[in-house]
Formats: structure tokens, sequence, C-alpha cells
């Protein structure tokens, strides 16, 4: 599995393009500001995107879906729950000063449990509401590994050393601490996960020394 990374200004969030290394079948993930680098990486890893996956609809993770779907021409998904914020983008981008364009319309919902694929890959999709009501989780791995074998996109419900805030509309911490540790805090400690802003970190390391998680 090939994973390149980027992030622009001003929210600096993490957008990720994760590819199959023996098919070349990719998913896109969390397309932000940092879109146009990761289109350029598509060609020069010739690779092909398959899917859209967004992990949650706040503005710095799908204020670049039109540009990714206008390159790209596949379905864009999204947990039901999220979509009244995705649909308020706009506004979002107000609040901030900024200009957003409206992104195009939802092709799919997540299915409770949905098992996605690409290439020689799955991708578990698991609900982690807290942050937002409609935040999940993505566990990537190949398809003929074990469950527990995987890398976990998680947005922005944990972060290295913390977690995300809860203090916007449909926060909730409490109902954030039981998605972590009932969705997240199963794998393995060697588990990799690839956070919607900063490093990248592991299973262990959060579940040792992260405070939010004690």
């Amino acid at each position: 599995m090939k994973i390149v990374t980027a992030a622009a200004p001003p929210f600096f969030e993490n957008t990720y393009l994760v590819v199959c290394e023996e098919t070349r079948e990719a998913i896109l993930i969390d397309p932000g500001d940092g879109i146009g680098e990761i289109i350029g990486q598509v060609t020069s890893h010739k690779s092909h995107v398959t899917k859209i996956l967004l992990t949650h609809a706040h503005l710095d993770h799908v204020s670049g879906v039109a540009t990714a779907k206008r390159a790209f021409n596949v379905p864009v998904w999204l947990h039901k729950d999220d979509l009244v914020l995705y649909n308020a983008v706009v506004n979002q981008g107000r609040m901030f000063g900024i200009a957003i364009e409206p992104q195009p319309p939802i092709d799919h919902f997540y299915k409770p449990n949905e098992r996605l694929t690409f290439g020689r890959y799955v991708v578990d999709v698991r609900h982690t509401p807290g942050h937002c009501p409609g935040g999940v989780c993505l566990a990537v791995g190949r398809a003929d590994a074990a469950d527990d074998d995987r890398e976990l996109f998680v947005g922005d419900t944990l972060f290295a050393g913390s977690i995300g805030r809860t203090d916007l509309p449909g926060g909730n911490l409490e109902v954030l601490l039981t998605a972590i540790r009932r969705q997240l805090l199963v794998f393995p400690d060697a588990t990799i996960v690839h956070s919607g802003h900063g490093p990248d970190t592991t299973v262990g390391e959060e579940r040792a020394s992260n405070p939010f998680l004690r």
C-alpha cells in the first residue's frame, strides 16, 4: 500500500491518496486544500482513483471535493449524519472569511459496518461520532490479511497526543471518547493511525500517553 499525503494552508488538513501497489487502483480520502498536489501525484504514480471517501464534512476536509470530482469523476461517500454539514460548506467558509464553491452531491452514504474495496485492499468503515455526528474512521488493509491488520485513517477523531474538538455544533466529548475506545483502541498497539492534521501515530502510543484517554 502506497500512501501519499498533502497538506496546504490555511488549515493544513491531511489529504490522503492510498494506492494498491499491484493494481494501481486508489482511493482519495478527505480532499481538502492540498488536492492540487494530490492530482499531480495520481499521474506520477500512474494510479487510478476509484472512490472519494470522506471521514466527515467539516470545511477543511471537503473543500477539494468538487475539484477532485472534476478530475476523477468517481463516487463520493459520506456518513448520512454529516449531510447537513456538507450541504452548508459555503456557509462554513463564510465563518472563516473564505470563499468556498458549493460541493457536488454525495453519491453514496456509508452503510453500517460497510466494507469497500480497491485493488487488493479493503476499507472497513467505522462510525466514530463525537467530533461531529457523522464522523467515521477508515480501517484499510489487505483483503487477505486478518481483520485487525489495518492502518487507520481517522479524520479529526484522534490525533497524536490529542483528540478532535467537541465544542462545535454536534460535538460531544463522551460520545467521542466512547467511539475511540470501542472502534480504535481495539486494534493492536502497532496499528498506524493517520490523522486529519499533524503527524502519524500508533494505537499503542495513544493508548499509553494520550492524556484524554487515561
